[in-house]
């Protein structure tokens, strides 16, 4: 099939999901009667269901599993926080505007979406510009503000919805900006993400927790980005619900207990090298990929395999699931590795989750801005003389030279390793000078030897005191909600063939309504027995919907499939009633007074349909 097909394809089926998605009330635009904001989106009744559903999942396969310490942090958050996280300088897209009416845009959305529509669209496109077009997509996140200025330019790609010309790009905060009381005295943001609350709460949590490493935080909660031109529906909002994990551990013993629980699980893994070398995803074994050093730890790797069963768990499907490690640019300077679980979909691969070792950057940034040191200790059994690496920087010295950066050397100069500092100190003592790379410039400068001093020195110490290292995984709820209705959709014929009915293959663990009550026809009885067999369903805990209308069960049946529903219950007698699956359409046939048990075995997954099946007789409609 050639590209402008398939395209065309992905479109047509992703309007299919989007229409029942909104015909159904599973979201729709906020502010639909004033036109609506882009970015912004209501969840209806069964979105809701669906989401509350997946949130649940989430506590219990998370939470629970790992006796981890929930949080719940304030939205709003002071400037001084997100200031020592980094967010109030970094946390930037570059932006371009229109020059006669002062919209704005993406700038690397337009690139990106002119590159794909030539690819997609131009059958004519000589070969070397394809691949330039290509290389441009693959290298798109590395282009600075003026290399994308200069492909915009070189392109002639103009404003999308006037055609006018464009600003040069410049970087667009994405934090929403307030101010904490009256006075406006004290500024703040929107939190971009929940996990510094749980950062600045390491020391309560740390003596929560016995003062025992490891351990690890959660927390569920709205995050906010001012998204410059948000598109792809729900995949790209303005306000969303993130689920973070910060899990603290010893930086010289990242092992974990429970690995071998994982070890064996196989799946689609995207490493740098593959990337890099122009090759696939392929399947490879989560215990060979710790073992060769593909993923830098075991606990790193726990969380990917605990991150896969979740997934594949609540329906995505594990083919169109894969966890492609960040490139070297794409990495954070004080990352150990980085790992995202991307996931497909009309839009292509999205990524949904994000897991980083975030090494013990984040606790040493608060640590340095509050004042409050972050720390953990290990107490020894008996007093040790251990060999400590001093690294002293001149600030005095360093500020002359590199005035407004400054602090960015002398924050790279502390976190040399012991190798990399000893090399340094080496050269300093044969040239007086060295070469230094500092990542967070990204830029290599000149060290002269009055500007640092590095010693060992023996010491004898009691307890080992250090900050701990911390493995991020963030799930992204939206994205991974929006993939599941997109897995989960399916057409097939009505009975008569005429038309194609649409329906949500759910698993019941995220199904908005378990099952639904049917009285065959309009009549005292029946509807005697389906509110009996309510009232049994809600004692077990199990959502349900009652149709007494008097349309045929067919259509009664295709409005529930296209909700999800996985269940239908019949009720054509007195004595017993019937109970149909979704999707096989198969139907058994169940006494009233152990309809409700059957129903909530199968839901809560201690049977599945298939064992069911051969304990009651099937029915034939």
């Amino acid at each position: 099939m050639d590209p402008a097909q398939e395209a065309q394809n992905r479109e047509a089926f992703r309007q299919a999901v989007i229409n029942t998605l909104e015909r159904r009330l599973f979201y729709i635009p906020s502010f639909k009667i004033y036109r609506g904001v882009a970015g912004l989106y209501d969840y209806g009744p069964p979105g809701c269901a669906v989401k509350s559903n997946v949130l649940s999942f989430w506590r219990q396969h998370f939470v629970l599993e790992e006796n981890m310490l929930e949080v719940d942090c304030p939205c709003v958050t002071p400037e001084v926080v997100l200031k020592a996280s980094g967010h109030v300088d970094k946390f930037t897209d570059l932006m371009v505007k229109d020059e006669k009416t002062g919209t704005c845009y993406r700038a690397d959305h337009l690139l990106k979406d002119f590159c794909k529509d030539k690819l997609e669209r131009d059958p004519n496109l000589p070969a070397e510009k394809a691949a330039e077009f290509r290389h441009v997509l693959a290298v798109l996140d590395d282009l600075s503000a003026e290399e994308l200025g200069a492909k915009i330019k070189d392109y002639g790609i103009t404003a999308p919805d006037t055609r006018n010309p464009l600003s040069a790009p410049y970087p667009f905060n994405l934090m929403f900006q307030t101010s904490i009381g009256p006075s406006g005295i004290s500024p703040g943001y929107m939190r971009p993400e929940t996990a510094q609350g749980i950062f600045v709460n390491f020391k309560d949590l740390y003596y929560y927790n016995g003062n025992k490493l490891p351990f690890a935080a959660a927390q569920i909660g709205q995050a906010f980005r001012n998204e410059i031109s948000p598109r792809q529906g729900l995949l790209r909002v303005r306000e969303f619900t993130l689920a973070e994990i910060e899990h603290f551990v010893d930086p010289e013993d990242k092992s974990h207990p429970k690995f071998p629980d994982v070890a064996n699980l196989e799946f689609l893994m995207f490493p740098r090298e593959d990337q890099v070398s122009g090759r696939s995803a392929r399947r490879i074994r989560l215990g060979e990929a710790v073992v060769q050093g593909i993923v830098n730890n075991e606990t790193l790797g726990y969380f990917i395999g605990r991150v896969y069963l979740f997934l594949t768990h609540l329906g995505i499907d594990k083919d169109r699931l894969r966890f492609r490690q960040h490139l070297a640019n794409e990495m954070a300077h004080y990352a150990a590795d980085c790992w995202d679980a991307e996931i497909e979909c009309s839009y292509g691969w999205i990524e949904c989750v994000g897991i980083a070792d975030r090494s013990a950057y984040d606790l040493r940034a608060h640590t340095d801005k509050s004042g409050v040191p972050l720390l953990a200790h290990e107490k020894f059994p008996e007093p040790r003389e251990v060999e400590k690496l001093i690294i002293t920087p001149a600030k005095k010295e360093l500020g002359l030279a590199f005035k407004g950066n400054q602090k960015m050397v002398v924050e790279a100069l502390e976190a040399m390793g012991e190798k990399e500092a000893m090399e340094m100190k080496a050269t300093l003592e044969s040239k007086g000078e060295a070469e230094f790379h500092v990542c967070t410039l990204d830029r290599i400068v000149t060290i002269n030897k009055n500007m640092v001093s590095i010693s060992k020195e023996m010491k004898k110490e009691h307890q080992r005191v250090f900050t701990p290292s911390v493995i991020e995984p963030s799930f992204g709820i939206g994205r991974i909600i929006y993939c599941l209705y997109e897995h989960s959709f399916n057409t097939r014929p009505s009975r008569d063939g005429d038309e194609q009915m649409n329906f949500f293959s759910f698993p019941p663990i995220v199904a908005p309504i378990k099952c639904t009550v049917f009285p065959l026809v309009q009549n005292q009885q029946y509807e005697e027995v389906a509110r009996q067999i309510a009232r049994s369903l809600t004692a077990y805990g199990i959502s349900y919907k009652i149709d007494i209308t008097g349309t045929s069960i067919g259509k009664r049946y295709a409005r529930t499939d296209e909700l999800g529903v996985p269940f239908a219950i019949t009720v054509d007698s007195t004595t017993s009633v019937t109970i149909r699956e979704r999707d096989s359409k198969q139907q058994i046939r169940v006494n009233v007074d152990e309809v409700a048990s059957v129903i909530k075995e199968v839901t809560d997954g201690q049977s599945t349909w298939g064992d069911v099946l051969w304990r009651y007789p099937t029915h034939s409609s």
